[in-house]
Order: C-alpha cells, then structure tokens, then sequence
C-alpha cells in the first residue's frame, strides 16, 4: 500500500470533520494530558486498515503512539482487544471517528469477503474477486481489504487489463473485432477477458483465444453448461447477482472466478469501539 492511496483521503476526511474551528466539544471539555485508549472488537469477521487507522492518528498529532494486537487478515470476535491508542487526549479524541470510519468500512469488506470465500470452498475451487464497483477515491483502499479477507483483485483500474464488454463488442461490431483490435493494438502486454451474454458470443470469444471468457447473467444451469463446453480452453469468471446463497452452486459448476461488485460498494461496516482508559491505567 502507498502512502498515497490514503494520505489525501486522511486529510480530506478531517477537514470535513473540523471545519474551520477545529473539534468544539474537545476544546472545551477535554483537559490536556496524555491518555490511552483501546480499540475493541464488538464484532465476528476479519481485520482490515491497520494502516490507514495507524496514520490518522498521525496525521493529527505526530506523537501518537498506535499499536496493534492483531494483523490485517486476521480473525476476529466480540470482545477482543485489537489495538492501543496512546497520546495527547484531545487529538485522540478529534482523530476517532475518521479512524474508525476507515477501518471499520475496511473490515466490513475483508468480512464480507472471507465469508464468501468459504462459500466458494465448500462445492469448487473458485476465487472470489472484486470489481471497479468502488467508492471513488477509496478503490485502492477496498481492494486491499478484499485481498486480507481471502479474496483476489480484479483489474485495478481502465489501465492494466483489456475487458471487452457488451458496449465494446457492439461497437467494434463483433467478439472476434474487439479481440483482434486489442491484440493489435496492444500485442500479448495484457490479459484479455470478454463478457459473454449467449453461448454464440462464447464461440466467439473461444475462436478468438480469449484469456478469461466473463459468463454475465446466466443462471447456474447455464454456467455449468458453458463451463463444460469451454472445457479449459480458456479461464472462467461468473458475474452478476452473485449473492451468499448463489456462491456454492456457482463454484460447483466448475467456474475459475466469481466476481462479486456488492463486495466493495454496499458492504456493512464492522463494529469497533475505542474506549478512553481511566486516568490512572498505565499508559506504556
């Protein structure tokens, strides 16, 4: 992870919070003095954000010591205690909610993923992916809380796989136009994934010699159908409407990949609280 994945967003995120007067309440009720604080997990799933929590606090007060119990990628249940906080009093206070608002989203996502991903494992060996259905700005974010969940990053970004879609195909006028125009264009400097709507456009797509042949929106008869005729010539990959109760047949049907947009846009955040320690807890 860069430093500029997150730094912009940090800062964005506390102006947002302070505005021009800064943290009203705290100013005017919080003495100054160094306290501690835990960071506490009040929920079931999988750790993600250590970084970003780590460099909120830093980014408000430089001094700030962050230190965690646990790894992104690791387990967690209610109750356990994940990391310790120590610092000036007042910028623990301004830096808590930003801090938990990142790591809180991020573990939702490497939760959501890790349930998923043992769906998958139960009836095949298909992985679990993400897409570019993102929260602007925070992609590079999402796609490392996939990864500490178990899953596997699709393309990051527009720049570094050729994915012909519908709208590609309709335009170049056929599978086979779009693939030969990237290969021309491009050579063997990116994999090549086609999304296939009917059994005709898979044809195609294998005549072509596709990398990975997208099956969109087929229900898990024909997935299992097309699987057994593309018969490894070419990658699978299952996308659209790919809930928890779909994820078992689909694998089961032989596919390589099950991309999964909800993953990173309309995940529940995980539950965390950070509890000021009393006054005389030892702050080492």
């Amino acid at each position: 992870m860069r430093e500029e994945d997150y730094l912009p967003l940090i800062q964005a995120a506390l102006r947002e919070d302070l505005g021009e007067r800064g943290d009203v309440t705290t100013l005017a009720v919080t003495p100054r003095g160094e306290r501690a604080a835990t960071l506490w997990s009040k929920d079931t799933g999988v750790l993600a954000g250590v970084e970003v929590f780590t460099a909120v606090f830093a980014a408000v007060d430089p001094a700030t010591r962050v230190t965690f119990e646990r790894a992104d990628g690791d387990a967690l249940a209610p109750g356990q205690r994940v990391a310790r906080v120590v610092g000036e009093a007042r910028s623990l206070l301004v830096a808590e909610r930003t801090a938990l608002n990142f790591i809180s989203f991020l573990s939702g996502i490497a939760s959501a993923t890790a349930r998923l991903v043992a769906l998958a494992r139960t009836s095949g060996h298909a992985e679990i992916l993400d897409t570019r259905k993102t929260v602007p700005g925070l992609r590079a974010l999402s796609k490392q809380a996939v990864a500490a969940g178990g899953g596997r990053n699709h393309r990051m970004g527009l720049y570094d796989m050729v994915l012909i879609k519908d709208n590609h195909i309709d335009a170049a006028g056929s599978v086979d136009a779009a693939v030969a125009a990237a290969r021309g264009r491009w050579g063997a400097t990116f994999t090549i994934e086609v999304e296939c709507r009917t059994s005709a456009e898979v044809d195609e797509a294998l005549a072509a010699r596709a990398d990975i042949i997208m099956l969109d929106n087929m229900d898990d008869a024909a997935l299992a159908r097309e699987v057994r005729r593309i018969a490894g010539r070419a990658k699978v990959e299952a996308s659209g409407n790919m809930g928890p109760e779909r994820i078992p047949a689909v694998s089961a049907a032989g596919v390589d990949y099950i991309s999964v947009g909800g993953l990173t846009h309309s995940v529940r955040a995980f539950d965390f609280s950070l509890k000021l320690a009393g006054e005389k807890e030892e702050l080492s």
